[in-house]
């Protein structure tokens, strides 16, 4: 079989302190991540063991830990840098991460702004 089951974090808010100016660095702000993970396999939906999975509890705090870490300039590396823990999971063959800036310091005013990344394990 080559079922794949996509495991799916949307909303996860976290206090962080990256951009390009100083200011965003200083003051920091909230951004929001969104994660959906290709899982191989669809072991979990017949066995309903979490080791057959992944376990978002814990994938929720290795991310939060990365945007609450050290600042980076650009939301393309956050999310780069997110993906790259979501492969480290042993079943996620595919991660897509979007990152939101809700508060973007910008001339215009937009809701967002928000960088959308996929990887797949190489």
């Amino acid at each position: 079989m080559n079922d794949r089951v996509t495991v799916v974090i949307r909303g996860l808010e976290v206090f962080g302190r990256h951009g390009v100016f100083p200011e965003e660095r200083s003051l920091g702000q909230r951004f929001v991540v969104d994660v959906e993970m290709q899982v191989a396999g669809d072991a979990a939906a017949r066995t309903d063991a979490l080791g057959d999975t992944i376990d978002y509890g814990a994938l929720c705090d290795a991310i939060a830990e990365i945007v609450g870490g050290e600042p980076v300039a650009l939301l393309e590396r956050l999310a780069g840098l997110i993906a790259d823990r979501v492969l480290q999971e042993p079943l996620a063959v595919g991660a897509t991460v979007t990152v939101h800036k809700p508060h973007v310091a910008l001339r215009h005013t937009v809701a967002e702004a928000a960088v959308t990344l996929h990887r797949e394990r190489g």
